[in-house]
């Protein structure tokens, strides 16, 4: 009889846990994703506001930066010229001494991915780009990233390839993805990419481009 009630104890609990994870599991994917909702120059505060993030106070009279703590989207909020990443574990908006926003930089990615993931999330930036009206600059140096297998090679090579955006005489973007290579595996395949967002001075083309 004792052996009974222990197992049937047991199997209760073992419920109580698999029933609590499914219910974790549900809050989880119905929990909005953390969005950074942003245009450059409006004062950091108020994107704090606006956003629905892990995104500091502001320390005053500084020109720094803050870094959330949990991964979130950004939403670069430009009537015209906006654009949305999939959720960042690294981003940091970046103020000036007034407290207004003067850039962002993030990685658009939980962790380092596969070459195809990472592509593409990279191809999809650059859609979006081209679609809200930005232009490639600088592109006698930095040739446009297009997904083939001579690009692929370059990426796994190291290369870094790198591609400058410009909209209007307003914003810039840096687009670049790298190979991750960790110091443990050093044969396991892991990219990185990097969106830099900031306004005037912009990279323009060079007379010889």
């Amino acid at each position: 009889m004792t052996e009974t009630r222990t197992t049937k104890w047991r199997w209760r609990v073992i419920g109580l846990i698999l029933g609590f994870a499914a219910v974790w599991g549900i809050y989880l994917r119905a929990r909005p994703v953390d969005e950074v909702v942003l245009t450059l120059g409006e004062p950091y505060q108020q994107v704090r506001q606006q956003s629905h993030s892990t995104l500091p106070p502001a320390e005053p009279n500084a020109n720094w930066g803050g870094y959330v703590s949990r991964p979130a989207r950004l939403r670069f909020n430009d009537p015209q010229y906006g654009f949305i990443t999939p959720a960042a574990k690294f981003l940091t908006v970046g103020y000036d001494g007034q407290g207004n926003v003067w850039s962002v930089t993030l990685s658009p990615q939980i962790e380092t991915l596969p070459l195809d993931d990472a592509m593409e999330i990279f191809i999809d930036l650059q859609d979006q780009l081209l679609r809200g009206g930005w232009r490639r600059t600088r592109t006698a140096e930095n040739p446009p990233i297009t997904d083939t297998p001579a690009i692929r090679a370059q990426i796994r090579d190291r290369s870094d390839p790198i591609t400058y955006w410009i909209a209007d005489n307003k914003y810039e973007v840096i687009l670049d993805i790298r190979r991750f290579v960790h110091e443990n595996r050093p044969n396991d395949e892991r990219y990185l990419i990097t969106l830099r967002l900031s306004g005037p001075p912009l990279m323009t083309d060079s007379p010889a481009s």
